[in-house]
């Protein structure tokens, strides 16, 4: 089964063509850093304006590389519809409903949120291997899932394809959030993810002490919480730069490298502990921050101390990308085989990943 996938929940433009799930046949993705990096930030309007430049050429350089000259070569379209910026969904589902009506393809909605989950089922095709442990088995559940994507940070179970219990998220700031924001104070630049990564990877973690949040708390067992922890990092730089001398370079990266150590440990302790907890057979880590090398490296380390196996994507489909979304679609497709969307399908920017699951 060949499915032509189209993301554009934020501010990438990508599409792809993806082959049973599993094997990627072309994976075309069109970013916009350069326009939000002077906003510290996605801008929503630039974003929308961006995609609606960039769609075509990206939909028609993925078929090329997939070599699909013809819509008749294909089995199936997705889309992602949800959650992420309305402006931003609604060039992609609009794109994807215009072709499914010329070519008559069946159209697929998906999650965003489910597409980052099954950026672990992408085995084969261009560079995709997996990073850590075994291969991951397609079919082995449950599935303990941290997802960490920019406005996102979930603990789910997942019991079978396309079938989730949420078991935990963030109460206040996501992880991708607070990382942008500590960026953005210590002025490493954007995006902040690989900027606080670059500048730890020169600083000492154990210079300054910063809090672990919710890493105790048994009635927030699962849950998360980042605000604080941004907080600590705030008054602490405010409290470096007190004086006349200003901060110094390698105050940044000693800062930087304390959050990180703080924010990775509050990761993957609570991931280990819910994988315990509920008898994972696997653990899939998942989302833009899952590319981060300390989360990475902590997270094999904890999960060979417990003798799980540990799928993490490689970096190129931690970030946003259609590969994703057309994994997604082919298993939920087989999971819900009478679960085509209409030509009526709207966008949803808060759409939960566990609401997809029960109204499918």
């Amino acid at each position: 089964m060949r499915i032509l996938a189209i993301e554009t929940s934020c501010d990438e433009t990508a599409a792809a063509v993806i082959e049973n799930g599993r094997r990627i046949l072309s994976n075309v993705v069109a970013t916009q850093i350069e326009l939000h990096e002077r906003f510290g930030g996605v801008f929503p309007e630039v974003a929308s304006r961006q995609h609606v430049l960039a769609i075509r050429p990206v939909i028609e350089q993925a078929l090329e590389q997939a070599g699909i000259s013809a819509m008749g070569a294909l089995d199936a379209l997705a889309v992602t519809n949800g959650p992420g910026l309305a402006g931003s969904l609604l060039v992609g589902v609009n794109t994807a409903k215009g072709i499914s009506f010329t070519s008559g393809l069946p159209l697929l909605a998906v999650n965003h949120l489910e597409g980052h989950i099954y950026s672990n089922w992408l085995a084969e095709g261009t560079a995709a291997q997996p990073i850590t442990g075994e291969p991951l088995d397609p079919d082995r559940f449950p599935i303990l899932v941290l997802i960490v994507s920019g406005g996102h940070t979930e603990l789910a179970l997942m019991t079978g394809h396309s079938r989730y219990q949420q078991l935990g998220s963030t109460l206040d700031d996501a992880a991708g959030e607070a990382f942008d924001k500590v960026a953005r104070l210590l002025e490493l630049g954007y995006p902040g993810g690989p900027a606080i990564q670059r500048a730890a990877g020169q600083g000492d973690p154990t210079r300054y002490a910063l809090p672990r949040p919710l890493l105790h708390n048994r009635d927030h067992r699962f849950n998360f919480s980042f605000s604080g922890l941004k907080t600590a990092a705030l008054n602490l730089t405010r409290g470096l730069t007190e004086g006349d001398e200003p901060i110094t370079e390698q105050m940044k990266a000693d800062v930087a490298a304390a959050f990180q150590a703080a924010a990775v440990e509050v990761l993957v302790e609570k991931t280990a502990d819910a994988a315990q907890a509920f008898s994972a057979q696997q653990v899939c880590i998942c989302g833009g921050v899952s590319a981060n090398a300390a989360l990475r490296q902590a997270a094999a380390t904890r999960m060979a101390q417990l003798d799980l196996p540990l799928h993490v994507p490689p970096p190129f489909l931690c970030t946003d990308n259609a590969a994703m979304i057309g994994a997604a679609a082919y298993y939920r497709s087989r999971a819900f085989p009478h679960s085509e969307a209409e030509l009526d399908l709207d966008v949803f920017a808060n759409l939960p990943l566990v609401e997809l699951q029960a109204a499918a």
